[in-house]
């Protein structure tokens, strides 16, 4: 076998056996890893459904879940600049937004599509929907699908957490909520799993979806006030998490509102022309973003200045800038999700998954034994004569 530096190496040929190794050869790593080709074929995908996706959070837990996802996190955001980075590419329409979130390293390709559309749970359908992808950067071969509507409500949260932990003051314990839509269960699970917080202050304009997330957090031990108002959610709190889909020009927070010290996990505004906090707030606060390109069209920001002084919170991970400064800081992260977080996502999921029936397989590229004769795949005719 003829091996060459930086070249994707394959063992035993295409259909010898159900696991196929390829070997990564460069000239600083040697990584060896099996690849499922079911029937035969490099073309097939390892898959994740909705099914399978729903049975792998109830097997191993929303919490323990989104802790370890928070690994991954900061092993991506801590090799920041290994990354092929780009602002999402979206489509706008009076509707909402279709997006498409793509990255890479030096190993593999990601992307995932995802839409927002606020008008969609009056119609019977979800708001937030979303399948993601890995491929190898080697061949291009796309190497694994998954469901992602609950992976991005997973890897959302947990993404917030995160810097929230970084970021808040110490001995945090109570949590505003502003929102009690899809996400928000997902990120008191993560504020607890992380921070340990288990008190929440919760205010939204529809009195149901605070009786949802009531119905579906007080068995799980957490300690739910439901509040009158923005303002009386906020009381107290030393998390408020704002997490609103009205894709409008919103004040959720005035800068009034909030009292020295609070870290505010800024959620809903991710679009252009979408925002939730009083831009006087953002001036008192010390700001951190994902991406500073794609966050000052779509995240709080967009409302300052394009020189507004923002902090990449990959660089507070490694220690390359400070996070909070003082316990009267506020601090607000504004999250408007990158696609370096789905990657970290899907390599969470896949990695979980992996060598269990919580994965199937799809055929998802012609493949065909000749890789120069396509034709042969549909070739139907009879010869002339």
């Amino acid at each position: 076998m003829l091996l060459k530096w930086s070249q994707s190496v394959q063992w035993f040929g295409k259909n010898v056996s159900k696991w196929i190794f390829r070997l990564h050869i460069d000239i600083r790593t040697l990584d060896l890893y099996p690849v499922n080709t079911s029937d035969g074929g490099l073309g097939v995908t390892e898959f994740v459904d909705v099914k399978n996706m729903t049975r792998w959070i109830q097997r191993d837990g929303v919490e323990p879940i989104m802790a370890s996802m928070v690994e991954y996190l900061e092993a991506d955001f801590a090799r920041w600049e290994a990354f092929d980075k780009v602002a999402r590419v979206a489509s706008h329409t009076p509707f909402g937004v279709i997006e498409l979130m793509p990255t890479s390293d030096t190993k593999e390709y990601a992307f995932k599509y995802v839409n927002g559309h606020p008008f969609n749970p009056a119609r019977g359908f979800q708001t937030v929907t979303a399948f993601g992808m890995l491929a190898d950067v080697d061949n291009g071969y796309p190497t694994f699908l998954a469901e992602m509507t609950l992976l991005t409500a997973l890897r959302t949260a947990a993404t917030s957490a995160m810097v929230a932990r970084r970021v808040a003051r110490p001995g945090a314990q109570v949590m505003a909520m502003i929102g009690a839509g899809s996400q928000a269960e997902f990120q008191a699970l993560a504020f607890r799993a992380l921070m340990g917080i288990d008190q929440l202050r919760v205010y939204d304009v529809d009195p149901a979806a605070v009786e949802k997330l009531r119905r579906n957090l007080q068995p799980l031990g957490f300690d739910i006030q439901e509040a009158g108002s923005t303002s009386e959610s906020v009381v107290g709190a030393d998390i408020v998490t704002t997490c609103t889909a009205d894709k409008a020009r919103a004040t959720i927070l005035s800068s009034e509102q909030v009292p020295a010290g609070v870290h505010i996990n800024a959620v809903g505004g991710d679009c252009p022309g979408k925002t939730e906090l009083d831009p006087e707030l953002l001036r008192r606060a010390k700001v951190f973003v994902e991406f500073p390109e794609q966050t000052r069209v779509e995240g709080e920001i967009q409302q300052m200045a394009p020189d507004f002084p923002v902090t990449e919170f990959w660089k507070v991970l490694t220690g390359a800038e400070e996070g909070r400064t003082s316990a009267e800081q506020i601090t607000i992260f504004d999250s408007v999700g990158f696609a370096i977080a789905d990657f970290s996502a899907l390599r969470c999921a896949r990695d979980a998954t992996a060598g269990t029936d919580l994965q199937t397989y799809i055929d998802l590229v012609a493949d065909p034994e000749d890789p120069k004769d396509l034709f042969s795949l549909v070739n139907t005719l009879k010869p002339v004569g």
